[in-house]
């Protein structure tokens, strides 16, 4: 069953396109990585699936309801951590989980227990006397606890020190293996790359790439390092061959399609070392940027 799907979803604030005709469909089970810097549309995306926001034009689903229209039941079966910790600061945080608890209708209290630890929460701390990292801990504990068939994860590791990003990463692996369904927005790609069974790119508003880590990389150039003995040859005319990074006597290429116009150029050349490797998410995702964002849309 598709979990989540969007047909068109468009959103505009004013003059502004936030979002344009985005078609998404993302199966149960799966773990979805939902890429873009900031501004990129990321936020907006989870609004208008949520229902949230109500869309300009098109429509979005979770599990075939559409939360614009029936808000209710579309999140029976979505767990949710949004971007920046808004709680209740005259709660604890045991206080706030009994709270939510009561909102969603469900919760498993010895698995609440279990993350409590993993995260290294104190749970009987105001909310108020939380560090940012502690009030994401709380949502993160929460929303993982109520076992729900969606997890629906807004850069959820914001705030979070490196073993706290760890505990993360076993927590959505356990809920992979339960089998739920995991839609992780992020911006941090070393998570992504590890966590997700396929990936889109978000650009401006649009869906500019999609698909498994192996898929997208079949379609970027292979990344070749080469040092040198000696100064660099000048190889940004060579064909299907883009510089990266030349520094000393070494080059960082991008080579699509055939390597032998680079291999020809290289002939009789002082080469020391070349290795040549699958690009990264990180090369693949700023290939689509050439390094930089464009525009500033939440």
């Amino acid at each position: 069953m598709v979990a989540i799907r969007a047909e068109g979803l468009t959103k505009r604030y004013g003059s502004t396109l936030a979002l344009d005709g985005l078609d998404l469909a993302i199966e149960s089970g799966e773990v979805y990585g939902y890429l873009g810097p900031n501004g990129a549309g990321k936020t907006t995306t989870i609004r208008l699936l949520l229902g949230l926001h109500r869309p300009t034009a098109g429509r979005g689903e979770l599990f075939g309801i559409d939360a614009w229209r029936d808000p209710v039941a579309a999140h029976r079966r979505v767990g949710y951590v949004a971007g920046e910790p808004y709680l209740w600061p005259a709660l604890t945080s045991t206080e706030t989980f009994v709270f939510l608890e009561h909102l969603h209708g469900s919760t498993d209290a010895a698995y609440r227990e279990l993350l409590v630890e993993r995260f290294q929460l104190d749970a009987d701390k105001k909310v108020r006397a939380l560090s940012k990292g502690n009030r994401q801990k709380v949502q993160l504990v929460a929303a993982f606890a109520t076992r729900a068939d969606l997890l629906v994860l807004d850069e959820p590791t914001s705030g979070l020190d490196p073993l706290m990003e760890v505990a993360f990463r076993q927590t959505v692996l356990e809920a992979k293996e339960r089998g739920q369904t995991v839609f992780l927005s992020s911006h941090i790609l070393s998570e992504v790359e590890a966590l997700c069974d396929r990936v889109g790119i978000l650009r401006e508003g649009r869906l500019v790439d999609e698909g498994t880590l192996a898929q997208l990389r079949h379609l970027n150039a292979q990344t070749v390092e080469i040092t040198f003995d000696g100064t660099p040859p000048d190889l940004g005319a060579v064909p299907g061959v883009r510089v990266v990074h030349a520094a000393g006597n070494a080059v960082r290429l991008e080579v699509t399609g055939s390597p032998q116009p680079l291999l020809a150029a290289l002939a009789g050349r002082p080469v020391v070392t070349l290795t040549s490797r699958e690009p990264s998410l990180e090369e693949i995702f700023l290939h689509h940027y050439d390094g930089s964002d464009h525009g500033d849309r939440g």
